[in-house]
């Protein structure tokens, strides 16, 4: 098997866009990383690994990283991948995998070898997509977009939302500050809030486009505010905005370990897809 990197998201795109198009819906984290790179460059310090393994010329499995994240893998047509992506990616440093849940214990097994370190199951999630929303009870408030004024509570929110979803302490280092500003200008990611009585209460984000779709996330709702519908109608509001503005499918992902959640999210139209495990990686 041989692996090919490439220097730039349309380099990567030409050689595995097609192999990630005809599963798009497994494939939307992929999709979006990459139209957020494009779309604002500058937000990654160091250049991204886009890596795509081809096996007598037909691509059979990708892997994309943005450092410090973690290593986002594709469905692997050949579970081998896994193991050429490991030794093309020696010496690097991979804070860990997420990825289709085969894809992503088989690569964790060969890094374990390649790496010498004890990889880890952090979270099982799952990949959902909708088509058409079903409206839900509704919420006192209305949707409206993040702007200038709510640099600051968008800022600890999303902080908050890392926090809660990695744990306080294993998320990258951020500069939540400069993240807040690129959402509020629409570059890769626009933040949105639901606002009842001129009170912000609920943060949904949109972006992470796709060939055909956009993904909702991160979706945060302070834990004193929750349960009483504000989500659940501003995910909906969200959703309708992007298949009013022309995209097929609205991707998210949702944490297994949430059965509220998922059952919120399923009730307002979101289908699930795959499996989705996240690994870390730490030395032996």
């Amino acid at each position: 098997m041989d692996v090919r990197r490439s220097k730039s998201v349309a380099e990567f795109m030409a050689l595995a866009g097609d192999f990630l198009a005809a599963r798009e819906a497994e494939h939307n984290l992929i999709f979006g990383i990459c139209s957020q790179i494009e779309a604002d460059p500058s937000q990654y310090a160091e250049a991204p690994y886009l890596g795509a393994v081809l096996d007598g010329g037909r691509v059979v499995a990708a892997a994309i990283q943005t450092p410090p994240w973690r290593l986002v893998l594709s469905v692997m047509d050949d579970a081998a991948a896994a193991g050429a992506l490991a030794a093309d990616l020696a010496g690097r440093v991979l804070p860990g995998t997420v990825g289709p849940a085969e894809a992503a214990a088989a690569f964790a097994a060969a890094w374990g070898r390649v790496a010498g370190i004890v990889p880890r199951l952090a979270r099982h999630e799952r990949a959902f997509q909708l088509r058409q929303v079903k409206p839900p009870r509704p919420a006192p408030g209305e949707m409206v977009r993040a702007g200038s004024s709510d640099r600051a509570i968008l800022r600890d929110w999303v902080e908050a939302f890392h926090e809660e979803a990695i744990g306080a302490g294993n998320a990258p280092p951020q500069d939540y500050e400069a993240m807040a500003d690129h959402w509020i200008r629409g570059l890769g990611r626009t933040a949105w809030l639901w606002v009842d009585d001129r009170r912000p209460v609920s943060l949904s984000g949109t972006g992470g486009l796709t060939p055909h779709g956009t993904r909702v996330g991160p979706v945060y709702t302070p834990p004193e505010l929750r349960g009483r519908g504000y989500a659940s109608n501003l995910v909906a509001a969200a959703s309708q905005r992007m298949l009013d503005e022309g995209r097929t499918f609205v991707f998210l992902f949702t944490d297994l370990a949430n059965p509220t959640a998922n059952k919120v999210y399923q009730d307002i139209g979101y289908e699930p897809v795959i499996d989705i495990d996240e690994y870390n990686f730490r030395a032996t």
